[in-house]
């Protein structure tokens, strides 16, 4: 009889939570993000050899993307245009340049939905700075601005005993990607007991090196060898620039053993992103148990991709394929097509994240922002939302700074560095009949360079006319120009 209590007792309780969130008309919203994850890591890719059965759930339930790109593929820039929906070049943040403004910080997606009555809470690597209102004030983590918070400066540890805010579940969780799945599962249940709608956002530290995966996963590629992509190696990324093979990129195919430790380099990497679809099945359940999932959209995709011995090739950052494009899967239960294991084919990019998720929340996205809601994909997948991204990189060694614009069939890449041996290049991608960046058709000058050469030109107007004026970006507008030779 006290069994049967307890059990009668816990559906009325799931009951009564269900309708306090059908009172609530605005979505839950669970942003996921990953660090340094490629697409070809997760099964609904098309990675066979790899076990993500929570993320693959993801994408059967809702919509998978597969031209979704980040703007700028290292991770503080990609962060901000995620937060933002601006290009790197409009909000002046990253790596060897600045902090983001805190007048630009106050526009973003997290601060938004809280003024209009979402709880919010952030976990793991934030991954930028604020500056203290305008010129030289004081950098800050925006703590306060969340009603939780378990995130983290810098690049953050693997190991949550070192992670200050995340130590009350170091002793369940010592590793950082299941403590983040805990954090996030107990906001969810704590804010479903409110009744308000929430937004949990949670960056993963995981796969960034350097490699520290989770014991627990130890077994689950223990001695597997994995099928190397049709690109991989040196001799495929000899008609790239010379520019491009000046950067961390170029070297770390060697020193992070690509080139002779393949398939113990990659059972790591793997293994590391098994231990954040653990996390993202907790958070699930989560949802499920606190009788909100008919009512929690969940958004996940990484801060960029990783090369992974693609093309000769370490690291991230350079805008190929395997840096640039990562994955991106929406999934909307209240939506009619949630089930249908839906792909899209349109061109999407990072900074679409912040309109999208203003979207879902009915709130109206900043005035004159660069990125697009990608709700309408939901409702035609066969749609378009964009006709071009750009693609940038200006961090680093100089030689390797460039710049691009992407569509959904064909890349331009512009690289500006002229020195010695050097002179200014130029590649084009055919991605619909060559999606591994196989051959360059830029010296065959046919029309389609012309055509994407205009596009270019366009983007580097845009950056002449919309950059940021702060944080070294305004000498861009004309260091990308085809038609000024460089200045060192």
């Amino acid at each position: 009889m006290n069994n049967l209590f307890k059990s009668t007792f816990t559906s009325l309780w799931v009951l009564l939570l269900a309708i306090r969130a059908g009172a609530e008309s605005r979505p839950n919203i669970i942003f996921l993000f990953t660090d340094d994850q490629s697409s070809y890591s997760l099964g609904c890719y098309g990675n066979k050899e790899v076990k993500t059965p929570h993320i693959d759930s993801l994408s059967s339930a809702g919509m998978t993307f597969d031209h979704h790109y980040d703007t700028t593929a290292i991770c503080m820039a990609s962060r901000v245009n995620v937060m933002t929906g601006l290009y790197e070049y409009r909000h002046g943040c990253n790596f060897d340049h600045g902090p983001l403004t805190e007048k630009l910080w106050k526009t973003s997606y997290p601060i938004r939905l809280r003024k209009a009555g979402y709880l919010t809470a952030f976990a793991g690597k934030f991954g930028f700075e604020v500056r203290k209102g305008t010129g030289k004030g004081p950098k800050f983590l925006p703590t306060e601005d969340f009603d939780k918070w378990g995130g983290g400066p810098g690049q953050t540890n693997y190991a949550t005993a070192k992670n200050p805010s995340m130590r009350a579940y170091a002793k369940k969780y010592p590793h950082s990607s299941r403590s983040y799945g805990a954090f996030g599962r107990d906001f969810v249940k704590e804010s479903a007991r409110s009744g308000k709608p929430f937004c949990l956002s949670i960056s993963f530290k995981a796969p960034h090196k350097p490699d520290q995966p989770d014991p627990l996963f130890d077994k689950v590629y223990a001695g597997k060898k994995f099928t190397k992509p049709l690109n991989y190696g040196r001799e495929y990324g000899k008609h790239f620039s010379l520019q491009s093979k000046q950067g961390r990129q170029y070297e770390r195919f060697i020193s992070w053993g690509y080139r002779d430790k393949y398939d113990e380099v990659m059972a790591t990497y793997h293994q590391m992103v098994h231990g954040v679809d653990a996390a993202v099945g907790m958070i699930r359940s989560a949802v499920k148990e606190a009788g909100v999932e008919k009512n929690t959209v969940f958004i996940f995709t990484s801060d960029n991709g990783f090369f992974c011995g693609s093309h000769g090739y370490g690291s991230k950052v350079l805008p190929y394929e395997e840096s640039a494009n990562v994955p991106l899967i929406i999934y909307d239960p209240r939506h009619s097509s949630s089930g249908e294991n839906l792909r899209s084919d349109a061109l999407t990019a990072n900074i679409d994240m912040a309109p999208t998720i203003l979207d879902l929340a009915g709130i109206k996205a900043p005035d004159g922002i660069d990125g697009v809601s990608l709700l309408p994909l939901l409702d035609n997948p066969k749609a378009d939302v964009r006709e071009t991204a750009a693609l940038i990189n200006v961090w680093g060694p100089k030689a390797a700074h460039s710049y691009g614009v992407v569509t959904k069939d064909y890349k331009y890449l512009y690289w500006p560095y002229e020195s010695g041996e050097f002179e200014a290049a130029e590649e084009l991608y055919h991605l619909a009949k060559d999606p591994h960046e196989l051959t360059n058709l830029a010296p065959q000058k046919g029309k389609e360079l012309k055509k994407m050469r205009g596009r270019y030109d366009d983007a580097v107007k845009a950056w002449r006319h919309d950059g940021v004026d702060y944080n070294g970006y305004q000498p861009y507008g004309d260091i990308f120009d085809r038609k000024i030779p460089w200045k060192p």
